[in-house]
């Protein structure tokens, strides 16, 4: 694409992510992870994260009184990682032409490293690599550095008839990554870290054109650099990079603010089998027929490998707040929020979690002593009491405000309004600043929970306004009911929260786990029940997913929400674009 005639921001070349510093068996920094102290308090290590090397009292024993299990410190599951990695399918023409072009170092054969590319993070896959096997990995990982090295490679892969599989981050939880066991041919792994540059910053135009491989951090720090922000937070942000975030047509955390993804994407350069997919200009808006860009959100590796995207950027927020309110139920709270969309005034971030989810809130705060533990005491004496609200069934809301002062004062004016209206009461900023940044902290739960016999997972989908809180109760009973049904041990633990706003409807967060210590084959267990979840949403009037796609782990429910022609007519397409079937991952 060409770039705009007057004066650019060239910013200089990102560091390419040291591997050493990213966890191969567990989600995220080497450096983090939940574990238990000698004396029985949970901590989180590292320095990473707000929460990070505080002793967390009152997590495990509250642990075993939701899941019913007696969970003994001693008794663990101990992981066996890595497991057996298969022999890799050998091309040796392919790979003699491969390096012709790309260095001897861009080319791995590593067991852990094709291991590492073959999954995402789906509860059975991160199962599988620690108690079982993966039967098929990428045979060869390659590390292009140019959108010249991936038209190489797609050209080499398809004269010698190899199968072809992006990747960005690997934190996908719909096994997009995950190879197909009937393939044959040789499959190789694009992984694209070293696309990871901001090219250019338009400031006049407020644009931006960046790699595909930028992981999201990076994007953040290096626009902040030059006063933008892109604003596109989902909550794998840390670790998931542009390209992924256009293929699975991803959502961020303050999409009220800046939108989703494909409101934030303007062109989008896609190397597929038929050649590169580019324009020469980008355009406010355009109404340019059939526009294959487009067909890109959503792919998820099927069509092509992206190199890089023009996006919107804004300048950075000359006010950034952090606010929480809790509420006496579920109910209230929804109702807020829906009169809050109405208004027209919505903080960049809304999030509602229902009674368990902030139960469990409150046991990952830090051990207080002294005049922290009485004012904490209080505070609860103060909630309860004086104001009324039953611990068992209040929950409470996060919201972050962004944009200029008048913005912002305006937004927290009709907050604070609808709070009282709803009979909601305000937990303060440092409240709402630990519930938002708790997101990213609380995604290395599911791999410490895993080490004592426990499996959890979320999954996630969006509902109208109208279906939403009848949406959430039938999944949660459904859940309840099914547990029931196969005699599982303990209770089973089932939240929701509510996590993104439209004028239309809501997009709705689960949380499923269970003890599972005497159950055969727990994965495939939790597999069932999360698919009798995802029966319950489609049949309660919820989409398919919202923000994760469909992967594999969703692909048997198309014909469900898809006539047969419209499922046609994407086979026609992937025939069309990509005959040979180079990009034969097998998503959706």
């Amino acid at each position: 694409m060409t770039e705009p005639k007057h004066p650019l921001i060239y910013p200089p070349a990102a560091a390419v992510e040291d591997d050493q510093s990213i966890s191969l068996d567990v989600w995220g920094f080497r450096d983090t992870r939940f574990t238990i102290l000698p004396n029985g308090n949970v901590t989180l290590t590292g320095a990473r994260y707000g929460l990070s090397g505080s002793e967390l009292p009152d997590l495990f024993p509250w642990m075993k009184l939701v899941l019913g299990a007696d969970l003994p410190i001693e008794d663990r599951h101990t992981p066996a990682y890595p497991p057996e990695v298969p022999d890799p399918v050998e091309h040796p023409e392919f790979v003699r032409e491969v390096r012709g072009f790309l260095a001897g170092e861009a080319l791995s054969t590593d067991p852990l490293v094709r291991l590492r590319h073959g999954h995402g993070h789906t509860l059975e896959a991160m199962y599988a690599i620690k108690y079982g096997r993966v039967e098929r990995v990428p045979d060869l990982v390659v590390f292009p550095s140019s959108p010249e090295d991936i038209t190489a490679l797609v050209e080499a892969a398809g004269r010698h008839d190899v199968c072809l599989v992006p990747y960005g981050g690997g934190t996908n939880v719909t096994d997009a990554l995950r190879c197909p066991v009937e393939e044959r041919r040789m499959i190789v792994s694009v992984d694209l870290c070293r696309l990871n540059r901001i090219l250019w910053i338009d400031p006049i135009n407020r644009m931006a054109c960046i790699q595909a491989g930028a992981v999201g951090r990076d994007i953040r720090a290096q626009l902040a650099t030059y006063g933008f922000t892109m604003g596109h937070e989902p909550d794998s942000v840390e670790f998931s990079t542009l390209g992924g975030w256009i293929a699975t047509h991803a959502s961020g955390m303050k999409k009220n603010r800046y939108g989703n993804i494909e409101d934030l994407v303007l062109d989008v350069h896609v190397v597929t089998a038929r050649g590169p997919l580019a324009r020469p200009s980008v355009a406010p808006r355009e109404s340019v027929g059939i526009d294959p860009r487009r067909w890109m959100f959503g792919s998820e590796g099927m069509l092509g490998i992206i190199t890089h995207a023009v996006v919107k950027i804004f300048p950075l927020p000359q006010v950034e707040r952090y606010d929480a309110i809790l509420f006496p139920a579920f109910e209230r709270g929804f109702a807020f929020l829906h009169d809050l969309m109405r208004s027209g005034t919505v903080p960049a971030s809304v999030r509602l979690v229902d009674n368990l989810q902030f139960q469990l809130s409150q046991m990952l705060k830090p051990k207080a002593t002294g005049l922290k533990a009485a004012a904490r005491r209080a505070e609860r004496l103060f909630v309860t009491t004086v104001k009324g609200f039953d611990t068992s069934t209040m929950v409470a809301c996060t919201l972050v405000y962004e944009g200029t002062r008048a913005q912002v004062a305006t937004e927290e004016a009709e907050v604070r309004r609808l709070m009282k209206r709803h009979g909601g009461m305000r937990a303060g900023a440092e409240n709402g600043k630990k519930g938002y940044e708790l997101t990213f902290g609380i995604a290395y739960f599911r791999d410490f929970i895993m080490n004592h016999y426990i499996l959890g997972e979320s999954f996630e989908t969006s509902v109208s306004w109208s279906e939403a809180l009848s949406l959430c109760a039938n999944v949660k009973r459904r859940l309840e009911k099914e547990f029931i049904a196969r005699t599982l041990p303990g209770i089973p633990f089932i939240t929701c929260r509510i996590t993104q706003l439209y004028d239309t409807g809501v997009a709705v967060y689960f949380y499923f786990g269970f003890y599972h210590k005497g159950v055969q084959h727990p994965e495939a267990v939790y597999a069932e029940l999360e698919h009798a979840a995802r029966d319950e949403i489609l049949a309660s009037g919820g989409s398919l997913s919202h923000h994760h796609g469909v992967g594999k782990i969703r692909r048997d429910y198309l014909p469900r929400i898809f006539s047969p022609a419209s499922l046609q007519w994407a086979a026609d397409m992937k025939h069309a674009i990509d005959p040979a079937n180079t990009f034969g991952i097998a998503n959706q």
